[in-house]
């Protein structure tokens, strides 16, 4: 309905669809929480919003950097507000919300630039912050996951900055190749992401605009070379059975086009999809906690990271929501929209910080 209304304002030439967009998910401003003491912030050019409990903390506290989702093209430090504000009071840590810069205006790798130079900021000064240098984790839902995923996998290994401690990556997206998984078969037409929804904000970030939709959900833009190389992680079969049973058609192959991928031929980097990274470097992540939901396109993405995570001796703690969709926890203590699970989710999420 959302996306039909901006659709009309953008044919009557009020606004554009996505300006509309924007506009319905800003929502309401919550304010502050009591309990929580929030104040603006730079990190260079970045701009962020911390939020730290208002009782005195005994020693050096835990620190959560978050990268808000909204498949890359929406959302703010605002409408993530009630999330950090929770997630602070609730685990005693102080939390850092990121506001990096939106595609189609701002194209990849914008918003992993500036979430990467946030958390290395954040990372150099934490003495000023009173954190702990130990217990410093990477948080995103959606697109924020596939940002955390990124940084984490950036700073692996790093010997000049403090070791991040986790990666918490929720409902995360973490590859383009294919959207035909039993997950996108599954779910296709269910809210709050649709299938044709999660390529069309895949393009705005990757190329600005969503031409060849069609073309990346058939998988016309992945190269027989590729397709063989990363076909060892991304894959059906290494999808537990349990999650088939509500059906999955392996997909007919499909003629590769050259002049598509010639367009989104960076898809293979590990800062755009984590899935494809080395070896090498998923064996330094750091611990994990992945949150998955049955009714989400993005499922088999959070399900494949863990099996590639657990391979290759990273801890992972996995949450999975059978009564979740995407979105669920964003919309914790949203009005009327609110639902027990996705405040499940959430305190499992603040369970795992403070076991950190």
């Amino acid at each position: 309905m959302r996306d039909t209304w901006g659709r009309i304002f953008e044919k009557m030439e009020l606004c554009s669809s996505l300006a509309f967009r924007r506009l319905m998910l800003s929502g309401r401003k919550p304010g502050p929480a009591p309990g929580v003491r929030q104040e603006d912030a730079r990190f260079g050019h970045v701009p962020v919003r911390l939020y730290r409990p208002s009782a005195p903390a005994a020693c050096p506290r835990t620190a959560v950097l978050l990268f808000h989702g909204g498949g890359w093209i929406c959302c703010s430090l605002d409408t993530h507000e009630r999330i950090c504000q929770y997630i602070a009071k609730e685990s005693g840590s102080l939390v850092v919300s990121v506001g990096y810069r939106l595609a189609p205006e701002h194209k990849y790798p914008a918003a992993y630039e500036d979430c990467l130079s946030a958390t290395q900021h954040f990372l150099q000064h934490l003495e000023r912050f009173g954190v702990d240098p130990a217990r410093v984790a990477v948080c995103g839902d959606s697109a924020g996951g596939n940002l955390a995923a990124a940084v984490s996998q950036s700073l692996a290994g790093s010997s000049d900055l403090p070791r991040l401690r986790a990666q918490i990556l929720i409902y995360p997206g973490l590859q383009a190749l294919d959207f035909n998984l039993p997950s996108y078969q599954q779910n296709r037409g269910v809210p709050l992401l649709f299938r044709e929804r999660a390529v069309f904000y895949s393009l705005q970030y990757v190329q600005g605009d969503a031409s060849n939709l069609e073309e990346i959900l058939e998988g016309s833009h992945v190269p027989p070379d590729m397709r063989l190389k990363y076909g060892k992680w991304v894959s059906p079969d290494n999808i537990p059975e349990e999650f088939k049973v509500r059906g999955y058609k392996p997909p007919k192959p499909c003629e590769f086009k050259p002049e598509v991928f010639e367009k989104v031929k960076r898809i293979s980097e590990p800062t755009l999809c984590p899935l494809l990274a080395e070896d090498t470097i998923i064996q330094q992540l750091p611990e994990s906690f992945i949150l998955t939901c049955e009714y989400d396109v993005l499922r088999d993405d959070g399900l494949l990271y863990k099996k590639r995570l657990e391979d290759n001796g990273v801890p992972v703690t996995w949450y999975h929501l059978e009564d979740g969709f995407h979105g669920i926890v964003n919309l914790f203590d949203y009005y009327a929209s609110s639902f027990p699970s996705g405040k499940r989710g959430l305190d499992r999420v603040v369970a795992f910080i403070k076991g950190l």
